[in-house]
C-alpha cells in the first residue's frame, strides 16, 4: 500500500514591506528531514482556495510552501470585493510586493525543516511577479506559469511599476522554468518568444514548456480551461525542476 506524506497547515502573519501585517498560508510536510521551501504567488483572482490547494500540493510532495496574501493592502471584505478594488487600482506596488515576498522567504528560511534553498512559483499576474523575484530576491529557482505583463509597452510604466519586468532579465540570478499554453493571448506566443529571446541574450539558465491545446490558467481544475494532460505533464516537470535546483524533497516512510 502506498504511503503518503502527512502535513500540517496554518495561517501566519508576516511583517511585510514597511512592517505591514501580511496573512500567509503555510503547509509543512511531516518530516524530520531538511527540505526546500517554495513561495506561492497567487493569481489576479486573489488569495483563494485554488492557491491554498497548490500550497498543500507542494507540501504533499515534501516541500514546505507559503502563500502570502499580496492583496492585503486592498482592505478587508469578501474576496470578489477585494479583487475588484485591486482591478480599480490597476496594480499593486512592486516594491511593496517584493518586501512582502522577502518576509515569506525569511519565514521559510527560519523553519526548522529548511534546507536553506528557496524557490518561487507564480500564476498569471503572479507569474510576472515570480519573474521579477528571480531578478530581485535571493532565491534559487523560479517558475513562471503563464505570467502576464512581463513584456509591457512603454506607456504602461507607472509609479507602482516603474520598470518593465523584461528589463530586469539581466539581473536574474537563478534558473527559470516557464509554463505556457500556446492558445493563450496574455501572454501570447509572440510575447513568450520575446521573453525567451531576452533570456538567451543575457545567457540565463531557463527552460520553457509550451503546450498546444492549452490556454491561460490550464492548471485550474475549477475552470473550463483546465487541460488534464498538459497539467499533469507540467506539474511533474515543475517538481523535477525544484529537485534539481533546490534539493530533494521529503519522502513518505
Amino acid at each position: 500500500m502506498t504511503a503518503y506524506l502527512g502535513m500540517s497547515t496554518k495561517t501566519v502573519q508576516l511583517a511585510g514591506h514597511g512592517g505591514d501585517a501580511v496573512d500567509a498560508y503555510v503547509a509543512t510536510p511531516d518530516t524530520q528531514a531538511s527540505v526546500p521551501g517554495v513561495v506561492v504567488i497567487h493569481h489576479m483572482p486573489g488569495w483563494d482556495e485554488w492557491n491554498m490547494e497548490v500550497t498543500r500540493r507542494l507540501a504533499h510532495h515534501g516541500i514546505q510552501a507559503i502563500c502570502p496574501n499580496l492583496f492585503h493592502r486592498m482592505g478587508d471584505g469578501e474576496l470578489p470585493d477585494v479583487v475588484q478594488r485591486y482591478r480599480d487600482a490597476g496594480a499593486i506596488n512592486d516594491a511593496e510586493v517584493l518586501g512582502d515576498l522577502q518576509a515569506a522567504v525569511d519565514h521559510l528560511l527560519a523553519s526548522p525543516v529548511s534546507n536553506g534553498k528557496i524557490g518561487v512559483i507564480g500564476f498569471c499576474s503572479g507569474g510576472r511577479i515570480a519573474y521579477m523575484a528571480a531578478a530581485k530576491l535571493d532565491v534559487q529557482a523560479a517558475v513562471d506559469c503563464w505570467g502576464a505583463g512581463v513584456t509591457v509597452p512603454p506607456g504602461d510604466i507607472t509609479d507602482f511599476r516603474p520598470e518593465a519586468v523584461i528589463d530586469m532579465t539581466e539581473q536574474i540570478r537563478c534558473p527559470v522554468l516557464g509554463v505556457f499554453g500556446n492558445d493563450d493571448q496574455n501572454p501570447s506566443p509572440e510575447q513568450v518568444d520575446a521573453i525567451e529571446a531576452e533570456l538567451n541574450k543575457h545567457g540565463k539558465s531557463y527552460e520553457f514548456l509550451r503546450y498546444d491545446g492549452a490556454g491561460h490558467g490550464f492548471w485550474g481544475w475549477q475552470r473550463p480551461g483546465y487541460r488534464q494532460e498538459q497539467a499533469v505533464d507540467s506539474w511533474a516537470k515543475v517538481f523535477a525542476f525544484y529537485e534539481k535546483h533546490l534539493g530533494p524533497a521529503a519522502q513518505a516512510d
